[in-house]
């Protein structure tokens, strides 16, 4: 788990969030009290002093204009010098005005009556105090009580989610063959971990304990099948093989026999395929440095007894050659798979292996199959042609499942008549020279045909 995207990162994403949010708030309804400060009370209060005034002056014709610590006051009378007046005061309309700090920094409130003219000033250090006294303290302390409420709630659910980030962690740091599950005995848990927490963590030990078990008992199974089956199977092919050598069987005998000997190999092949996906993981069987060509010709000697009186040619065609490091038997496996699936269904032409530098590719002048056909090939029990009774139907299905589980991309051309290319890709080939083959692999059809 990345600490970018790790829980507690996130809890603290969300705080800091809502705390910004909050002084964002804060702030803008400090400003807009400020504005409301400045530009409705103000006036209102210049608008009212300015009307008291003129009432006062009706009253008596010597009032004195306002002079007090925040608002001055002036009286412009016709015939009357204005020198008293300040000068940036003079040419202002009736309404009011905001003065820049250059001119004095002040709200003026200029009003007309009679011929008279009352300038009513008020200060703007004083508005900006107010403003100050009245919002920013406020908000600051607000923002000072918010930030220390959000960090001590934050402290909190930290505490409350580090044990969950404590399993999560450990669990990421488990070996998935050996998962340390004594980590997770109650005696070795922290103490703040209860609750769910306590509840998710024994979940979690009985599972792990449960997935041991079955891994044991895989472990178990695949050894045991691999000698059990494998014996009795043994015997029933050296018997057969045995008793086709036996020149006083009659051809229906021999066919018979014949038949039995091709499903002894169909079962051979099966059990190691089967046995091989049933690990988990690691195969068991240890990894070797094969040549290509070899692995190849075993398995068309092998792949012979199946042709049988058919015209179909075998063969093998040696353009490069290339070795690679990984089990035998699984290579044999899924080239066998290939090569009985290319024998199976095709009745006349050939079946040719060919070797490139990083590939092997079994093409056969087979049935074939159609675009429909080709898109369910690697269906498990599923046959181009239910009528043929070679094989199971699981062949191709065995073939994706080694390539998926060991990084050999296969991939199948077809048309339906003509027949398929069955292309497997092994990307840790180290290209060798290609080396001289006996007479009987030498290719008897034209193997650079193209499908279609």
């Amino acid at each position: 788990m990345s600490q970018a995207s790790g829980l507690r990162r996130k809890i603290w994403v969300a705080f800091i969030l809502q705390a910004a949010a909050i002084s964002f708030a804060a702030v803008l309804g400090v400003y807009g009290a400020s504005a409301v400060l400045k530009h409705l009370l103000i006036q209102r209060a210049l608008t009212e002093e300015a009307a008291h005034f003129w009432k006062r002056l009706d009253a008596n014709p010597q009032a004195v204009v306002p002079n007090t610590f925040n608002m001055t006051g002036h009286i412009i009378v016709p015939g009357q010098s204005i020198q008293s007046v300040p000068e940036e005061l003079r040419g202002l309309s009736e309404g009011y005005h905001s003065l820049s700090r250059a001119e004095g920094g002040a709200l003026v409130l200029v009003q007309d009556r009679g011929g008279k003219r009352l300038i009513l000033q008020f200060k703007q250090e004083q508005v900006d105090a107010l403003a100050f006294w009245f919002g920013v303290v406020p908000l600051a302390l607000v923002l000072v009580v918010v930030y220390i409420i959000a960090w001590t709630t934050y402290r909190a659910s930290r505490r409350a989610v580090s044990p969950v980030i404590w399993l999560a962690s450990l669990v990421q740091r488990w070996d998935p063959k050996h998962p340390e599950i004594d980590a997770l005995k109650p005696e070795n848990l922290p103490v703040d971990v209860e609750g769910e927490t306590l509840v998710l963590a024994s979940s979690l030990r009985d599972f792990a304990t449960r997935i041991e078990e079955l891994v044991a008992r895989e472990r178990n199974f695949t050894r045991d099948a691999s000698h059990e089956l494998r014996t009795p199977v043994a015997v029933v092919r050296m018997a057969t093989e045995m008793m086709a050598a036996d020149e006083v069987c009659s051809p229906r005998q021999r066919k018979a026999i014949n038949r039995i000997l091709g499903a002894v190999r169909d079962m051979e092949t099966l059990i190691e395929a089967f046995l091989i996906l049933a690990r988990d993981g690691d195969t068991g069987l240890p990894p070797e440095v094969l040549l290509a060509s070899e692995v190849v010709e075993e398995e068309l000697e092998k792949a012979r007894p199946l042709v049988g009186n058919k015209p179909v040619s075998l063969s093998l065609d040696l353009q490069a050659d290339f070795q690679l490091q990984a089990s035998r038997r699984v290579v044999s496996v899924l080239l066998s798979n290939l090569i009985r699936n290319a024998c199976y269904y095709t009745d006349a032409g050939h079946v040719v292996v060919r070797i490139t530098a990083d590939e092997i590719i079994v093409e056969d002048s087979g049935i074939g199959m159609t675009a429909e056909q080709l898109s369910r090939v690697f269906e498990p029990f599923w046959r181009a042609d239910i009528g043929r009774q070679d094989g199971q139907g699981i062949g191709l299905s065995i073939v994706q499942r080694l390539s998926k589980r060991f990084g050999w991309p296969v991939r199948l051309e077809s048309v339906a008549g003509q027949g398929t290319r069955a292309h497997v890709h092994f990307p840790q080939a180290i290209a060798q020279r290609p080396r001289l083959l006996a007479a009987p692999h030498d290719t008897t059809a034209d193997p650079s045909r193209p499908i279609g």
